[in-house]
């Protein structure tokens, strides 16, 4: 029997094009490129001969023809799916697979990882960082970080930090005709903020009790790591969350401007299934996580 199907790399880059409507998004679920994944694309329109997506100037719409094709892709990965992990097994327990925001993985985890290869050197760990990450793929590891309020369907779900909001900028913003004296004084710089986040400089300028400057000016980036980029540069002014600050504070790189600090409910939690189910070096590292972020945060939930 002989199947006439598309290349299976057109389809992954369809079926994730169109689940983020960005290629991308797309590009960095998968580890390519942009330009990549317009190519499988494009190709497999070609091959279809049939268009996919409506391209629009900054995002992407599927076409009647896409919207009817993209059910029957995914249905059929999720059988492909199923059936492998009924044949195989999803061979855990080789290496511990722990998927992380990268922001907390560069400021928060990386740090600290040493200690845990020096108390345990013959653990397996594969760290994953993503910009993006959801619930539907997160049994694809077996430890999973994510930024939220702790609403997940997971069997285990452990709070690692506690949250303050703390504007952030260069030390050079400190002087100068525009210096950042008073909170007045963010009228006259640009304001940087983090895609994903639900509270954010709205939250921290009601706080500040500032409504005269507008909270949704400024320029929007995909992760906390360009922001304090692009503070530590003088671009503007970063709001950081206390977890991720740490390494730039001592490096002097950013400064906090302002004593007020505004607690927030969202934070890092780590999400896993039921301990029992973990395998050795899995329920060795989540142990370690807990019991390093517990300084932050000594609660946790389950």
């Amino acid at each position: 029997m002989s199947f006439d199907l598309p290349p299976l790399n057109w389809l992954r880059a369809f079926e994730a094009a169109a689940r983020h409507l960005s290629f991308t998004h797309a590009a960095q679920e998968l580890h390519l490129t942009q330009a990549a994944i317009s190519k499988q694309v494009k190709l497999l329109e070609l091959q279809l001969h049939q268009q996919l997506f409506v391209r629009l100037p900054r995002s992407l719409s599927l076409t009647k023809t896409g919207e009817a094709y993209l059910p029957k892709v995914r249905d059929a990965f999720e059988r492909l799916d199923t059936g492998t992990q009924e044949v195989f097994g999803r061979q855990r327990g080789a290496v511990v697979t722990v998927r992380c925001a990268v922001s907390f993985a560069v400021n928060w985890l990386a740090p600290r990882l040493p200690d845990f290869m020096a108390k345990y050197p013959t653990a397996k760990i594969r760290l994953v960082s993503s910009v993006w990450s959801g619930s539907d793929d997160a049994h694809h590891f077996d430890l999973d970080i994510q930024y939220g309020t702790g609403s997940w369907n997971a069997a285990t779900c452990h709070r690692l930090t506690q949250e303050m909001l703390h504007p952030l900028c260069a030390p050079s913003l400190l002087c100068g005709p525009t210096a950042l004296r008073t909170v007045g004084d963010l009228q006259a710089h640009r304001l940087l903020h983090v895609i994903g986040y639900q509270e954010g400089w709205a939250t921290w300028l009601s706080a500040a009790g500032t409504p005269q400057i507008d909270p949704g000016g400024g320029l929007q980036c995909d992760t906390s790591l360009v922001a304090f980029e692009l503070a530590a540069s003088g671009g503007g002014v970063a709001l950081g969350r206390t977890s991720l600050i740490e390494k730039d504070l001592q490096s002097g790189r950013l400064v906090m401007p302002f004593d007020l600090a505004v607690p927030i409910d969202e934070a890092f939690y780590l999400i896993s299934p039921a301990q029992d189910a973990l395998p050795p070096d899995a329920k060795l590292f989540a142990d370690w996580l807990v019991t390093m972020a517990r300084p932050i945060n000594p609660a946790t939930i389950g």
